[in-house]
């Protein structure tokens, strides 16, 4: 059997003071693949994300990746969060050569790598300018071209659209579908948007709190683009909204 991209194995966390995060979590991710995680606060998502990123390391059980276990960050995992992330005092082009440079590269692959990315998010009109200048849609732009430029094999997505508006998210979610499509990256995005994961994803997986545990996965067999009035769709959106108002009623019994 080829071995899957990401494998989390029966993964905990358990904060001090006994606080518990997150439960037995199982969870494969496999190479190309676009995952999207949902439930309410406090079910685990984020937990979860930063376990795999290596910002935090599970009490119980293991998180590996391409056949090791994840010990720390590393450039084959790569987070965009909802607040961008960006280096203030970089230019476009400075944040997104920042993961080249530090990994030694050489000064023109360096440049070349980061005018790739560039060219692939459609920044050119904005590649000397600073984080500050920039809108909401655009600086999101830059935090995915940055992932992209370090060459990772997994994204890790904490609700990266969650902040702007609704023309501004169709459009990035757009793009997002085009350059996963262009690059065969593996996508693991956090969202509370039940029509943002089935619009997206290849497979929902839903969490649930207290403490956080994952309790369904629902494969998402839509032809893309997707349409998200379409009886077939929506269907799904029931389907995931009762799983996700079920455990809900059961944990406020």
């Amino acid at each position: 059997m080829v071995e899957p991209l990401l494998r989390v194995s029966n993964a905990s966390k358990t904060y001090p003071g006994g606080i518990q995060a997150l439960r037995g979590a199982n969870l494969i991710i496999e190479r190309g693949e676009f995952v999207c995680l949902i439930g309410a606060s406090g079910c685990g998502k984020s937990t979860l994300l930063r376990m795999i990123a290596g910002f935090e390391h599970q009490t119980e059980g293991d998180v590996v990746m391409r056949g090791k276990p994840v010990t720390g960050p590393g450039p084959d995992r790569g987070m965009v969060f909802q607040d961008y992330g960006l280096f203030p005092w970089l230019t476009v082009r400075g944040n997104i050569a920042f993961g080249p440079a530090e990994r030694g590269k050489k000064k023109a692959d360096v440049a070349r790598i980061a005018e790739r990315f560039i060219a692939m998010m459609g920044l050119e009109r904005f590649a000397d300018v600073y984080p500050h200048q920039l809108s909401g849609g655009m600086k999101q732009r830059v935090a995915i071209a940055r992932v992209l430029a370090n060459d990772a094999h997994l994204a890790l997505m904490d609700e990266p659209f969650g902040a702007l508006d609704a023309m501004t998210r169709e459009r990035l979610q757009d793009e997002l579908l085009a350059i996963w499509r262009a690059t065969e990256l593996s996508v693991v995005f956090v969202t509370h948007s039940l029509e943002e994961a089935i619009f997206l994803a290849d497979r929902v997986v839903v969490m649930s709190p207290g403490p956080g545990r994952i309790v369904a996965e629902e494969p998402i067999v839509l032809q893309r683009p997707r349409d998200v009035s379409s009886p077939e769709f929506n269907a799904i959106r029931r389907r995931l909204a009762a799983l996700l108002h079920a455990d809900h009623v059961k944990e406020a019994a």
